[in-house]
Protein backbone atom coordinates (compact mmCIF):
# COMPACT_ATOMS: atom_id res chain seq x y z
CA UNK A 1 0.00 0.00 0.00
CA UNK A 2 1.41 3.37 -0.72
CA UNK A 3 -0.21 5.14 2.07
CA UNK A 4 2.30 2.90 4.32
CA UNK A 5 5.66 3.17 2.68
CA UNK A 6 8.27 4.61 4.55
CA UNK A 7 10.56 8.01 3.66
CA UNK A 8 13.52 6.84 2.66
CA UNK A 9 17.38 8.20 3.67
CA UNK A 10 18.74 8.41 -0.06
CA UNK A 11 21.44 10.69 1.31
CA UNK A 12 23.21 8.70 4.04
CA UNK A 13 25.80 10.77 6.62
CA UNK A 14 29.40 9.43 6.60
CA UNK A 15 30.63 8.61 9.96
CA UNK A 16 33.05 12.00 9.68
CA UNK A 17 30.14 13.78 9.15
CA UNK A 18 28.34 12.59 11.85
CA UNK A 19 31.08 13.09 13.83
CA UNK A 20 31.51 16.58 12.44
CA UNK A 21 28.13 17.59 13.52
CA UNK A 22 28.59 16.60 16.89
CA UNK A 23 31.39 18.90 17.13
CA UNK A 24 29.19 21.26 15.73
CA UNK A 25 27.14 20.84 18.87
CA UNK A 26 28.99 21.29 21.53
CA UNK A 27 30.58 24.25 20.23
CA UNK A 28 26.77 25.88 19.88
CA UNK A 29 26.55 24.81 23.83
CA UNK A 30 29.51 26.15 24.23
CA UNK A 31 29.32 29.19 22.50
CA UNK A 32 25.16 30.11 24.25
CA UNK A 33 26.85 29.69 27.84
CA UNK A 34 29.77 32.21 27.00
CA UNK A 35 27.41 34.32 25.13
CA UNK A 36 24.90 34.30 28.10
CA UNK A 37 27.69 35.50 30.54
CA UNK A 38 29.07 38.19 28.31
CA UNK A 39 25.47 39.85 27.89
CA UNK A 40 24.99 39.85 31.49
CA UNK A 41 28.16 41.49 32.44
CA UNK A 42 28.31 43.84 29.01
CA UNK A 43 24.47 45.43 28.68
CA UNK A 44 24.57 48.84 30.31
CA UNK A 45 24.88 48.63 34.40
CA UNK A 46 21.06 50.84 34.40
CA UNK A 47 19.52 48.16 33.45
CA UNK A 48 17.82 45.86 35.99
CA UNK A 49 19.48 42.20 36.80
CA UNK A 50 16.23 40.38 35.77
CA UNK A 51 15.64 42.34 32.17
CA UNK A 52 19.69 41.54 31.51
CA UNK A 53 19.54 37.83 32.83
CA UNK A 54 16.10 37.33 30.04
CA UNK A 55 17.83 38.95 27.62
CA UNK A 56 20.84 37.07 28.08
CA UNK A 57 18.94 33.50 28.16
CA UNK A 58 17.01 34.59 25.16
CA UNK A 59 20.16 34.55 23.16
CA UNK A 60 21.34 31.83 24.69
CA UNK A 61 18.45 29.63 23.45
CA UNK A 62 18.37 31.29 20.07
CA UNK A 63 22.18 30.09 19.17
CA UNK A 64 20.65 26.45 20.76
CA UNK A 65 17.53 26.81 18.43
CA UNK A 66 19.65 27.95 15.29
CA UNK A 67 22.66 25.34 16.04
CA UNK A 68 19.95 22.60 16.77
CA UNK A 69 23.13 21.63 19.63
CA UNK A 70 19.83 20.76 21.79
CA UNK A 71 16.41 18.93 21.06
CA UNK A 72 14.07 21.77 20.91
CA UNK A 73 12.37 20.20 23.96
CA UNK A 74 15.33 20.19 26.17
CA UNK A 75 15.80 24.24 25.11
CA UNK A 76 13.02 24.95 26.60
CA UNK A 77 13.13 23.65 29.21
CA UNK A 78 16.04 24.76 30.03
CA UNK A 79 14.45 28.07 29.16
CA UNK A 80 12.19 27.13 32.25
CA UNK A 81 14.82 26.49 34.45
CA UNK A 82 17.25 29.60 33.88
CA UNK A 83 13.75 31.70 34.65
CA UNK A 84 12.63 29.65 37.57
CA UNK A 85 16.82 29.15 38.95
CA UNK A 86 17.37 33.05 39.29
CA UNK A 87 14.02 33.83 39.86
CA UNK A 88 13.69 36.82 37.54
CA UNK A 89 10.04 36.17 37.59
CA UNK A 90 7.12 34.82 39.85
CA UNK A 91 6.99 30.67 39.16
CA UNK A 92 3.35 31.72 37.84
CA UNK A 93 4.65 34.11 35.28
CA UNK A 94 7.94 31.05 34.41
CA UNK A 95 4.75 28.67 33.29
CA UNK A 96 2.20 30.80 32.35
CA UNK A 97 2.39 29.58 28.54
CA UNK A 98 1.63 26.24 30.20
CA UNK A 99 -1.63 27.13 30.58
CA UNK A 100 -2.83 29.48 27.80
CA UNK A 101 -5.04 28.50 25.59
CA UNK A 102 -3.14 28.14 22.70
CA UNK A 103 -1.65 25.20 24.39
CA UNK A 104 -4.41 23.18 24.39
CA UNK A 105 -5.61 24.87 20.78
CA UNK A 106 -1.94 22.97 19.58
CA UNK A 107 -2.21 19.90 21.89
CA UNK A 108 -6.12 19.09 21.01
CA UNK A 109 -4.74 19.98 17.06
CA UNK A 110 -2.16 17.24 17.64
CA UNK A 111 -4.84 14.70 19.73
CA UNK A 112 -6.50 15.05 16.00
CA UNK A 113 -4.34 14.64 14.12
CA UNK A 114 -3.89 11.57 15.69
CA UNK A 115 -7.51 10.22 15.22
CA UNK A 116 -7.48 10.84 11.55
CA UNK A 117 -5.08 9.47 10.97
CA UNK A 118 -6.61 6.12 12.48
CA UNK A 119 -8.90 6.51 9.83
CA UNK A 120 -8.33 5.77 6.30
CA UNK A 121 -9.74 9.83 5.30
CA UNK A 122 -6.31 11.49 4.86
CA UNK A 123 -5.32 8.46 2.40
CA UNK A 124 -8.57 8.28 0.62
CA UNK A 125 -8.40 12.43 0.56
CA UNK A 126 -4.72 12.00 -1.15
CA UNK A 127 -5.70 9.55 -3.68
CA UNK A 128 -8.84 11.23 -4.86
CA UNK A 129 -7.08 14.52 -5.34
CA UNK A 130 -4.05 13.03 -7.05
CA UNK A 131 -5.94 10.17 -9.25
CA UNK A 132 -8.40 13.94 -10.06
CA UNK A 133 -5.05 15.84 -11.17
CA UNK A 134 -3.67 13.53 -13.78
CA UNK A 135 -0.77 11.44 -14.00
CA UNK A 136 1.95 14.95 -15.33
CA UNK A 137 4.37 15.42 -13.02
CA UNK A 138 2.72 19.32 -13.36
CA UNK A 139 -0.56 18.54 -12.35
CA UNK A 140 0.43 15.93 -9.34
CA UNK A 141 2.84 18.56 -8.14
CA UNK A 142 -0.88 20.91 -8.33
CA UNK A 143 -2.09 18.06 -6.49
CA UNK A 144 0.74 17.72 -3.54
CA UNK A 145 0.08 21.58 -2.39
CA UNK A 146 -3.24 21.24 -2.48
CA UNK A 147 -3.31 18.32 -0.33
CA UNK A 148 -2.24 20.24 2.31
CA UNK A 149 -4.30 23.23 1.55
CA UNK A 150 -7.21 21.08 2.16
CA UNK A 151 -5.92 19.37 5.30
CA UNK A 152 -5.11 22.84 7.07
CA UNK A 153 -8.89 22.86 7.62
CA UNK A 154 -9.04 19.78 9.93
CA UNK A 155 -5.64 19.60 10.89
CA UNK A 156 -4.22 22.43 13.14
CA UNK A 157 -0.21 21.89 12.14
CA UNK A 158 1.78 22.32 9.76
CA UNK A 159 4.07 19.73 10.84
CA UNK A 160 1.31 17.16 10.67
CA UNK A 161 0.14 17.94 7.62
CA UNK A 162 2.98 17.24 6.10
CA UNK A 163 4.20 13.85 8.07
CA UNK A 164 0.71 13.23 6.58
CA UNK A 165 1.62 13.76 3.23
CA UNK A 166 5.10 12.68 2.77
CA UNK A 167 4.75 8.97 2.98
CA UNK A 168 2.35 9.13 -0.15
CA UNK A 169 4.90 11.54 -2.17
CA UNK A 170 7.87 9.44 -0.96
CA UNK A 171 5.79 6.49 -2.72
CA UNK A 172 4.63 8.78 -5.79
CA UNK A 173 8.31 9.00 -6.81
CA UNK A 174 8.77 5.21 -7.49
CA UNK A 175 6.41 5.89 -10.04
CA UNK A 176 8.31 8.62 -11.90
CA UNK A 177 12.24 8.39 -13.16
CA UNK A 178 13.16 10.44 -10.76
CA UNK A 179 16.74 9.35 -10.71
CA UNK A 180 17.43 10.20 -14.59
CA UNK A 181 15.46 13.44 -13.92
CA UNK A 182 16.06 14.48 -10.38
CA UNK A 183 14.02 17.41 -11.08
CA UNK A 184 10.88 15.26 -10.46
CA UNK A 185 12.06 14.40 -6.32
CA UNK A 186 12.91 18.17 -6.12
CA UNK A 187 9.73 18.82 -7.27
CA UNK A 188 7.73 16.74 -5.29
CA UNK A 189 9.79 17.51 -2.26
CA UNK A 190 9.27 21.15 -2.53
CA UNK A 191 5.48 20.77 -2.99
CA UNK A 192 5.27 19.11 0.67
CA UNK A 193 7.71 21.67 1.91
CA UNK A 194 6.82 24.60 0.16
CA UNK A 195 3.10 23.45 0.21
CA UNK A 196 2.88 23.16 3.87
CA UNK A 197 4.68 26.63 4.88
CA UNK A 198 1.82 28.63 2.96
CA UNK A 199 -1.39 25.73 3.97
CA UNK A 200 -1.24 27.83 7.45
CA UNK A 201 -1.69 31.54 5.93
CA UNK A 202 -5.47 32.13 5.78
CA UNK A 203 -6.32 29.55 8.84
CA UNK A 204 -5.73 30.52 12.19
CA UNK A 205 -5.23 27.25 13.84
CA UNK A 206 -3.60 25.71 10.95
CA UNK A 207 -0.15 27.09 12.40
CA UNK A 208 1.54 27.53 15.64
CA UNK A 209 2.63 31.15 14.64
CA UNK A 210 -1.03 32.04 13.79
CA UNK A 211 -2.12 31.20 17.27
CA UNK A 212 1.06 32.65 19.03
CA UNK A 213 0.56 35.76 17.32
CA UNK A 214 -3.30 36.13 18.79
CA UNK A 215 -1.89 35.41 21.91
CA UNK A 216 0.97 37.75 22.21
CA UNK A 217 -2.08 40.42 21.14
CA UNK A 218 -3.99 39.50 23.94
CA UNK A 219 -0.90 39.03 26.82
CA UNK A 220 0.13 42.60 25.63
CA UNK A 221 -2.98 44.71 24.36
CA UNK A 222 -6.03 42.60 25.34
CA UNK A 223 -7.40 42.11 21.61
CA UNK A 224 -7.53 39.34 19.73
CA UNK A 225 -7.98 38.18 15.59
CA UNK A 226 -11.02 35.66 15.57
CA UNK A 227 -11.44 33.03 12.77
CA UNK A 228 -13.35 34.84 10.38
CA UNK A 229 -11.20 38.00 11.18
CA UNK A 230 -7.71 35.98 9.76
CA UNK A 231 -9.29 34.17 7.25
CA UNK A 232 -10.74 37.54 5.67
CA UNK A 233 -7.26 38.97 6.08
CA UNK A 234 -5.09 36.41 4.53
CA UNK A 235 -7.42 35.03 2.11
CA UNK A 236 -6.08 36.60 -0.96
CA UNK A 237 -2.61 36.27 0.09
CA UNK A 238 -3.02 32.13 0.34
CA UNK A 239 -5.07 32.03 -3.21
CA UNK A 240 -2.27 34.17 -4.97
CA UNK A 241 0.35 31.95 -2.99
CA UNK A 242 -0.81 28.72 -4.37
CA UNK A 243 -0.32 28.84 -8.48
CA UNK A 244 3.08 31.22 -7.63
CA UNK A 245 4.72 28.42 -5.74
CA UNK A 246 3.74 25.57 -8.43
CA UNK A 247 4.80 27.94 -11.23
CA UNK A 248 8.45 28.96 -9.23
CA UNK A 249 9.07 25.07 -8.37
CA UNK A 250 8.38 24.16 -11.93
CA UNK A 251 10.24 27.07 -13.39
CA UNK A 252 13.11 26.34 -10.79
CA UNK A 253 13.13 22.66 -11.48
CA UNK A 254 11.19 22.55 -14.76
CA UNK A 255 10.71 18.75 -15.79
CA UNK A 256 8.66 16.85 -18.33
CA UNK A 257 5.22 17.47 -18.59
CA UNK A 258 4.19 14.54 -20.72
CA UNK A 259 1.70 11.71 -19.33
CA UNK A 260 2.91 9.64 -17.09
CA UNK A 261 1.02 6.12 -17.87
CA UNK A 262 0.18 3.95 -14.79
CA UNK A 263 -0.24 6.72 -12.20
CA UNK A 264 -4.11 7.39 -12.34
CA UNK A 265 -4.72 3.72 -12.31
CA UNK A 266 -2.71 3.42 -9.55
CA UNK A 267 -4.16 5.63 -7.51
CA UNK A 268 -7.98 4.02 -8.65
CA UNK A 269 -6.38 0.60 -7.44
CA UNK A 270 -5.49 2.68 -4.21
CA UNK A 271 -9.22 4.02 -4.19
CA UNK A 272 -10.32 0.87 -4.29
CA UNK A 273 -8.28 -1.03 -2.19
CA UNK A 274 -9.90 1.46 0.72
CA UNK A 275 -12.70 0.41 0.19
CA UNK A 276 -16.37 2.37 0.19
CA UNK A 277 -16.03 5.45 2.58
CA UNK A 278 -16.47 3.72 6.44
CA UNK A 279 -19.05 4.50 8.88
CA UNK A 280 -16.10 5.54 10.97
CA UNK A 281 -15.02 8.09 8.44
CA UNK A 282 -18.42 9.38 8.23
CA UNK A 283 -18.49 9.86 11.95
CA UNK A 284 -14.71 11.88 11.65
CA UNK A 285 -15.77 14.06 8.75
CA UNK A 286 -18.90 15.01 10.78
CA UNK A 287 -17.35 15.71 14.09
CA UNK A 288 -14.29 17.42 12.01
CA UNK A 289 -16.97 19.59 10.34
CA UNK A 290 -18.59 20.68 13.80
CA UNK A 291 -15.29 21.98 15.15
CA UNK A 292 -14.80 23.86 12.14
CA UNK A 293 -18.14 25.60 12.54
CA UNK A 294 -17.50 26.29 16.32
CA UNK A 295 -14.12 27.86 14.59
CA UNK A 296 -15.88 30.20 12.24
CA UNK A 297 -18.34 31.08 14.55
CA UNK A 298 -16.31 32.04 17.33
CA UNK A 299 -17.33 35.67 17.26
CA UNK A 300 -21.14 34.23 18.04
CA UNK A 301 -20.29 32.63 20.95
CA UNK A 302 -16.85 33.64 21.95
CA UNK A 303 -15.01 30.47 22.76
CA UNK A 304 -11.79 30.06 22.19
CA UNK A 305 -10.39 28.19 19.46
CA UNK A 306 -8.89 25.47 21.94
CA UNK A 307 -12.44 24.95 23.08
CA UNK A 308 -13.73 23.46 19.65
CA UNK A 309 -10.31 21.46 19.47
CA UNK A 310 -10.36 19.78 22.73
CA UNK A 311 -13.80 18.68 22.06
CA UNK A 312 -12.61 17.20 18.95
CA UNK A 313 -10.47 15.56 20.67
CA UNK A 314 -12.07 14.66 23.31
CA UNK A 315 -15.61 13.33 21.12
CA UNK A 316 -13.12 11.35 18.62
CA UNK A 317 -11.75 9.36 20.91
CA UNK A 318 -15.09 8.20 22.93
CA UNK A 319 -15.89 4.55 22.64
CA UNK A 320 -18.66 4.01 19.95
CA UNK A 321 -18.85 7.72 18.90
CA UNK A 322 -15.71 8.64 17.90
CA UNK A 323 -13.21 6.82 15.88
CA UNK A 324 -10.24 5.86 17.85
CA UNK A 325 -8.81 5.40 21.28
CA UNK A 326 -8.06 7.66 23.92
CA UNK A 327 -4.27 5.83 24.19
CA UNK A 328 -3.71 6.76 20.86
CA UNK A 329 -5.04 10.30 20.61
CA UNK A 330 -2.37 11.17 23.74
CA UNK A 331 0.86 9.73 22.20
CA UNK A 332 1.40 13.42 21.10
CA UNK A 333 4.72 15.34 20.46
CA UNK A 334 5.72 16.49 23.83
CA UNK A 335 8.80 18.70 22.12
CA UNK A 336 5.78 20.56 20.29
CA UNK A 337 4.70 21.11 23.57
CA UNK A 338 7.40 22.15 25.40
CA UNK A 339 8.58 24.48 22.93
CA UNK A 340 5.03 25.98 22.52
CA UNK A 341 4.86 26.60 26.33
CA UNK A 342 8.36 27.71 27.28
CA UNK A 343 7.99 30.68 24.16
CA UNK A 344 5.02 31.88 25.01
CA UNK A 345 6.59 32.02 28.58
CA UNK A 346 9.69 33.89 27.12
CA UNK A 347 6.98 36.36 25.75
CA UNK A 348 5.85 37.59 29.14
CA UNK A 349 8.92 37.17 30.75
CA UNK A 350 10.16 39.44 28.26
CA UNK A 351 7.79 42.15 28.61
CA UNK A 352 7.78 41.55 32.67
CA UNK A 353 11.04 42.22 33.29
CA UNK A 354 11.28 45.52 30.90
CA UNK A 355 13.58 43.77 28.47
CA UNK A 356 11.18 44.34 25.54
CA UNK A 357 11.26 47.92 25.91
CA UNK A 358 14.97 48.18 26.16
CA UNK A 359 15.13 46.10 23.28
CA UNK A 360 12.64 48.17 21.18
CA UNK A 361 14.92 50.77 21.40
CA UNK A 362 17.47 49.51 19.02
CA UNK A 363 14.70 49.17 16.51
CA UNK A 364 13.81 53.32 17.61
CA UNK A 365 15.05 55.12 14.87
CA UNK A 366 13.75 58.33 13.55
CA UNK A 367 13.39 57.06 9.82
CA UNK A 368 11.63 53.58 11.09
CA UNK A 369 9.47 55.36 13.88
CA UNK A 370 8.24 57.99 11.06
CA UNK A 371 7.95 54.75 8.39
CA UNK A 372 5.73 52.86 10.96
CA UNK A 373 3.39 55.94 11.09
CA UNK A 374 2.45 55.33 7.26
CA UNK A 375 0.64 52.41 6.53
CA UNK A 376 1.83 50.91 3.44
CA UNK A 377 5.18 51.72 4.29
CA UNK A 378 5.07 50.27 7.77
CA UNK A 379 3.86 46.55 6.19
CA UNK A 380 7.44 46.66 3.39
CA UNK A 381 9.18 47.93 6.49
CA UNK A 382 7.86 45.14 8.45
CA UNK A 383 7.91 42.43 6.00
CA UNK A 384 11.78 42.94 5.62
CA UNK A 385 12.50 43.17 8.92
CA UNK A 386 11.06 39.88 9.99
CA UNK A 387 12.14 38.35 6.90
CA UNK A 388 16.22 39.17 8.23
CA UNK A 389 15.09 38.43 11.51
CA UNK A 390 13.63 34.83 10.74
CA UNK A 391 17.03 33.98 8.54
CA UNK A 392 18.82 34.48 11.77
CA UNK A 393 16.23 32.95 14.19
CA UNK A 394 15.27 30.10 12.29
CA UNK A 395 12.77 28.78 14.68
CA UNK A 396 9.04 30.05 13.94
CA UNK A 397 8.16 30.03 17.41
CA UNK A 398 10.92 31.98 18.40
CA UNK A 399 10.90 34.45 15.84
CA UNK A 400 7.56 35.43 16.95
CA UNK A 401 7.71 35.50 20.54
CA UNK A 402 11.13 38.01 20.03
CA UNK A 403 10.10 39.97 17.76
CA UNK A 404 6.40 40.69 17.47
CA UNK A 405 6.77 42.37 21.61
CA UNK A 406 9.32 44.64 20.42
CA UNK A 407 7.38 45.78 17.00
CA UNK A 408 4.54 46.16 19.30
CA UNK A 409 6.76 48.44 21.56
CA UNK A 410 7.59 50.84 18.90
CA UNK A 411 4.15 51.02 17.24
CA UNK A 412 1.41 51.54 20.08
CA UNK A 413 3.74 54.84 21.71
CA UNK A 414 3.05 56.79 18.17
CA UNK A 415 -0.53 55.78 17.43
CA UNK A 416 -0.09 53.27 15.47
CA UNK A 417 -2.51 50.33 15.55
CA UNK A 418 -0.26 46.94 16.28
CA UNK A 419 -2.54 44.67 14.75
CA UNK A 420 -2.07 44.75 11.28
CA UNK A 421 1.84 45.43 12.40
CA UNK A 422 1.29 41.63 14.54
CA UNK A 423 -0.13 40.32 11.77
CA UNK A 424 1.81 41.32 8.51
CA UNK A 425 4.56 39.67 10.61
CA UNK A 426 3.20 36.50 11.41
CA UNK A 427 2.70 35.64 8.20
CA UNK A 428 5.79 36.09 6.97
CA UNK A 429 7.60 33.94 9.73
CA UNK A 430 5.15 31.27 8.36
CA UNK A 431 6.05 31.50 5.07
CA UNK A 432 10.57 30.31 5.41
CA UNK A 433 11.67 29.10 2.11
CA UNK A 434 14.78 29.62 2.30
CA UNK A 435 16.55 27.34 5.16
CA UNK A 436 15.72 23.95 5.97
CA UNK A 437 15.45 24.98 9.31
CA UNK A 438 13.12 27.97 8.83
CA UNK A 439 9.74 25.47 9.39
CA UNK A 440 8.72 22.37 9.84
CA UNK A 441 7.87 21.32 6.40
CA UNK A 442 11.28 22.41 5.07
CA UNK A 443 12.46 19.96 8.39
CA UNK A 444 10.34 16.66 7.03
CA UNK A 445 10.35 17.04 3.72
CA UNK A 446 14.66 17.34 3.91
CA UNK A 447 14.62 14.65 6.03
CA UNK A 448 13.28 12.49 3.65
CA UNK A 449 16.75 11.94 1.98
CA UNK A 450 15.56 13.32 -1.35
CA UNK A 451 16.29 16.92 -0.88
CA UNK A 452 19.38 18.72 -0.14
CA UNK A 453 19.56 22.38 1.73
CA UNK A 454 21.29 23.60 -1.50
CA UNK A 455 17.89 22.55 -3.46
CA UNK A 456 16.25 25.38 -1.48
CA UNK A 457 18.20 28.06 -1.98
CA UNK A 458 17.16 29.16 -5.63
CA UNK A 459 13.42 28.13 -5.27
CA UNK A 460 13.47 29.84 -1.70
CA UNK A 461 14.55 32.86 -2.82
CA UNK A 462 12.35 33.23 -5.42
CA UNK A 463 9.40 32.44 -2.73
CA UNK A 464 10.47 34.88 -0.74
CA UNK A 465 10.51 37.44 -2.83
CA UNK A 466 7.19 36.27 -4.73
CA UNK A 467 5.20 36.03 -0.99
CA UNK A 468 7.02 39.66 0.37
CA UNK A 469 5.43 40.74 -2.66
CA UNK A 470 2.06 39.37 -2.82
CA UNK A 471 1.57 40.23 0.75
CA UNK A 472 2.47 44.16 0.04
CA UNK A 473 0.33 44.26 -3.07
CA UNK A 474 -2.60 42.26 -0.97
CA UNK A 475 -2.24 45.46 2.09
CA UNK A 476 -1.64 48.33 -0.62
CA UNK A 477 -5.22 47.14 -2.20
CA UNK A 478 -7.62 44.47 -0.01
CA UNK A 479 -6.64 45.65 3.41
CA UNK A 480 -7.00 49.27 2.80
CA UNK A 481 -10.24 47.95 0.86
CA UNK A 482 -11.72 46.52 4.27
CA UNK A 483 -10.38 48.87 6.55
CA UNK A 484 -7.73 46.59 7.98
CA UNK A 485 -5.05 49.27 7.91
CA UNK A 486 -5.87 53.01 7.53
CA UNK A 487 -5.14 55.13 4.38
Amino acid sequence: MIGNVKPLNMLKEPNSLKQNTQTAKWVGVVLSVVVFFLLFFLLPSDLHREAKVAIAMTVSAIILFITEALSFGHISLLIILVTCFTQIVSIDVAFSGFSSGAMFLIIGGMMIAKAVNDTPLTQRMTYYVLQKFGSTTSRVLAGIILISQVQAFFIPATAVRATLLLPVVVSLLQSFDHQRNPNIRRQFMLGVAFGGNISGTAILPAAIGNVLAVEILNIYLGKTISYFEWLLYAFPIWILLIPTIWYIIRKVYPAETREIQGIKKEMNNQLKGLGKVTIKEIRCLVILGITVLLWMTESIHHMHPAVPAIFAAVVLSLPKIGVTTWENVIKINLDTIFVLGATLSLGTILNETGAIEFLGGFLQAGWIVESMKHSLLAVILIVFITQVYHLGVSNVSTAIVTLLPVLIGIATPIGVDPVFIVFTSSLVCLHGFILVVETMPNIIAQGSGYISQKEFIVPGIWATVASSLIMIVVAATWWKWIGFIPY
